[in-house]
């Protein structure tokens, strides 16, 4: 949540969407809410049905191209879960 507020702080952005399993979380939801009232802004999510985790399907489909012999991802690609906030350019 604090990432969030910052992430929108830092942009100017006024409005926030929050997709995928996370989206689900309801204390999640309410801590969203109530930092934007009061820091001026607005967050939109799915209806609760549509905020599933989507890493079956994404390790479903990457069985698939692998079986079928489809080239796999570069090997040089990073993925960053903990990316800090400060590493982050403004845009």
């Amino acid at each position: 949540m604090a990432k969030s507020a910052a992430a929108l702080t830092q942009t100017g952005l006024t409005q926030l969407v929050v997709a995928g399993g996370v989206g689900a979380n309801r204390q999640l939801r309410a801590a969203l809410d109530a930092a934007g009232r009061a820091r001026g802004f607005e967050t939109f999510y799915p209806e609760l049905e549509l905020c599933t985790d989507n890493g079956a399907m994404i390790a479903f489909a990457a069985a698939l191209r692998w079986r079928t012999g489809l080239p796999t991802p570069d090997p040089r690609f990073t993925v960053r879960p903990r990316w800090e906030l400060a590493t982050l350019a403004a845009g």
